[in-house]
């Protein structure tokens, strides 16, 4: 069947808005670059381009995790799930998905206590293992990082082609031009405050939503009125597997199921270099705060944007403002992720889907981003670097970086395009690729935390664990439905049983190999990692004083004793807060709910939505106010610079200022790390 209900604009919307709106971010980060570069002195050498001088703060580390974890699934399929299943999908998509964020804070900080001078997770693993196994993680992160984007680009392509007909292909093409030019210009920098820039629209219109439907809607306007509409339709329509077929209730088997989907998925993702990434070029004394502010933060997101539209969705299939009335959606369109935009035109009309349309843009181009220049750095340090050309300094890095960027954005349009024609929906890639990957989480862990864990062990083990898990999925595939297919492969149940299998056969397939043929790493191997040498690079580019790659290494090596005793504690209080946010979203609180088989009453219903409000308004105030709040300094300097005309101060790859003396480098950088960071 055509999704002929869904088209609401011309083919010009969906170009226009691609194209024009793509374009204007390029302009405006382009523009933000060239700010930093003439009044604070940033220069976009290897360094800057792809760890951001490790100098970036909590709020921008918080809207960064927030982009990062959310695509076009993250919208789309959350609505689905809750419109499918009921109320336990909008918090499982939420909680199933944000509890790794929470813990990878905990490996973040651990990278950067150990190796404070790496650029990737790749090049700790090269250090601490050597060739083969570091080839070894590198095809398990560039597996993610081309499913994760090739999945990015066919679920934003196939909502603007089905809501305004523009061809999918053009869409998939299109994508990705303005991404590459603003990370060709502005790297990871711009990657971060692109971040921030989309986060706050996603939120803005995730609010806008909220208002609507619970307050000013004329069709539903407050949580009583959607609770009857939901009490109806799960008489209409009940839900197989949920108490009494309520979409009321946490007593779901296929919202259980749902949950454990996303939980494996989730770990897919954390094996993903991007999120190594943004940990490195965080400033380490924010890490912590940052992630787990992020991962609190990214669960409103699906949790309050699937229980708004999802259940709106259901509530208001039959009602004349819905878009496929008086027929029900089909199981094409809701497989196609048409859930949010058809409830959206519901409540607001055309506006309501403009506003679905341009939440799609933003995550699809902001997570692009971090994949581009995640993919950059480690094919530029962990390939180019380590195995072609182990002397190249900042200028001819920045030149492969470059390359990398224009190389993966090519690469992921032609998959994407063969992948979409090729049948798989939006949420398949997603859920399926961490049966892959997960394998990869727990050899992470034991190469950050234990010293008898062996490249033997990570190599041999990741290989067989990922073989088992496929073999547990197809098999479970076979069982459950006679045959093998995209259809039969995507039900929860064989989802569910090839992303556990993943997760937790390494834990006991690694110890038994470390146990075989056991190491004795040494932890300060890593502190042997050295800067960049971008001297030539530097002064090529108008810097007149410039530390050497030495200098530079050991002025961070500096500060990270200055910092070890804020790491230690902030070690302590993330273990405590990873610990207890865990149990509580996976554990405490669900449970309960799933067990007590409770049917959410009107009063209950009502209290629910309040408490999503608020994790709204907590969501905004982490990615808007706190950022702001850590740029107070850059914005004030740039006032001055500008209106007062302060002399600028310049800022290398390690920088001082031009007064002084070549004796005092190393204290200046100290120095000027704590007090000019741009954000």
């Amino acid at each position: 069947m055509a999704l002929e209900h869904a088209k609401t604009f011309g083919e010009s919307v969906g170009y226009g808005m691609i194209v024009g709106v793509g374009f204007a971010f390029a302009v405006i980060m382009v523009g933000v670059t060239k700010l930093l570069s003439v009044f604070f002195n940033e220069i976009q050498d290897s360094e800057m381009l792809m760890t951001a001088k490790r100098s970036i703060k909590t709020g921008l580390i918080a809207s960064a995790v927030v982009s990062s974890w959310t695509i076009g699934s993250t919208l789309l399929l959350s609505c689905t799930a809750a419109y499918s299943n009921g109320i336990s999908s909008a918090y499982w998509y939420g909680a199933g998905a944000c509890v790794q964020i929470i813990f990878f804070s905990m490996l973040a900080l651990e990278i950067k206590k150990k190796a404070p001078n790496c650029h990737t997770y790749q090049e700790v693993v090269r250090t601490r293992y050597g060739a083969p196994t570091h080839i070894v993680s590198i095809v398990y992160s560039v597996i993610q990082m081309v499913c994760y984007t090739t999945n990015l680009l066919i679920n934003g392509s196939s909502i603007f082609a089905a809501i305004t007909g523009m061809n999918r292909d053009a869409a998939i093409v299109l994508f990705p031009i303005g991404v590459i030019i603003y990370t060709l210009m502005g790297g990871i920098k711009a990657t971060f405050l692109t971040d921030w820039t989309h986060t706050v629209i996603l939120y803005s219109l995730v609010l806008a939503f909220l208002f609507n439907c619970y307050a000013t809607s004329d069709i539903v306007g407050s949580p009583g009125a959607l609770w009857e509409l939901l009490v109806e339709t799960s008489e209409r329509r009940p839900i197989a597997g949920n108490a009494s077929g309520s979409l009321l209730t946490f007593n779901s088997v296929q919202g259980g199921l749902f949950g454990l989907v996303l939980f494996g998925a989730g770990f897919a993702a954390a094996c993903d270099s991007q999120l190594f990434q943004k940990a490195i070029a965080a400033d380490p004394k924010y890490l912590v705060r940052g992630y787990i502010l992020g991962g609190l933060a990214w669960f409103s997101l699906p949790f309050c944007l699937s229980t708004t539209m999802g259940l709106a969705a259901a509530g208001l299939e039959t009602h004349p403002s819905f878009p496929t009335f008086p027929d029900l959606m089909s199981a094409e369109e809701i497989s196609a992720g048409l859930v949010l935009p058809y409830a959206a035109q519901a409540l607001m009309g055309r506006s309501g889907v403009a506003m679905v349309l341009t939440m799609i843009f933003m995550a699809v181009t902001a997570a692009f981003s971090s994949e581009t220049i995640a993919i950059s750095a480690m094919v530029t340090h962990d390939v180019y670097k380590a195995y072609v050309n182990p002397d190249a300094k900042g200028g001819r890095l920045v030149l492969v970086s470059h390359a990398t960027v224009i190389a993966f954005g090519a690469v992921t349009v032609a998959l994407g395009i063969g992948l979409a024609h090729a049948g798989f929906d939006v949420s398949f890639i997603t859920t399926a690729s961490g049966i892959i990957v997960n394998v990869n989480i727990v050899a992470m862990v034991l190469t950050l935390y234990w010293k008898k864990m062996s490249g033997f062990a990570y190599s041999v083990g990741t290989v067989v664990s990922t073989m088992i898990a496929l073999a547990v999925w197809m098999g479970y595939t076979v069982s459950q439905s006679g045959h093998i297919s995209l259809t039969t492969l995507s039900t929860n149940e064989a989802l569910a049983a090839g992303n556990t299998v993943a997760v937790g056969c390494p834990l006991i397939v690694m110890p038994i190999l470390v146990f075989l043929k056991p190491a004795d790493f040494e932890w300060e191997t890593w502190l042997t990692i050295k800067q960049d040498d971008n001297t030539e690079f530097d002064k090529k580019h108008g810097l007149e004083h410039v530390l050497s790659q030495e200098d530079a290494t050991e002025a961070i090596l500096i500060e990270h004793q200055k910092n070890e005793a804020i790491l230690k504690r902030q070690f302590r209080i993330g273990a405590v807060a990873c610990t207890v946010l865990i149990l509580f979203f996976l554990v405490l609180f669900p449970l309960p709910l799933y067990g007590s088989k409770y049917i959410f009453s009107k009063r209950f219903f009502t209290g629910w939505i309040v408490v999503a409000f608020l994790w709204a308004f907590f969501a905004v105030y982490v990615i808007i106010v706190i950022p702001v709040w850590d740029g107070r300094q850059a914005f004030g300097r740039l006032y001055r610079i500008v209106v007062d005309r302060e002399t600028r101060t310049e800022v290398s790859s390690i920088g001082f200022h031009d007064s002084e003396t070549p004796t005092s480098k190393l204290q200046f950088t100290l120095k000027e790390r704590e007090t000019s960071d741009v954000f």
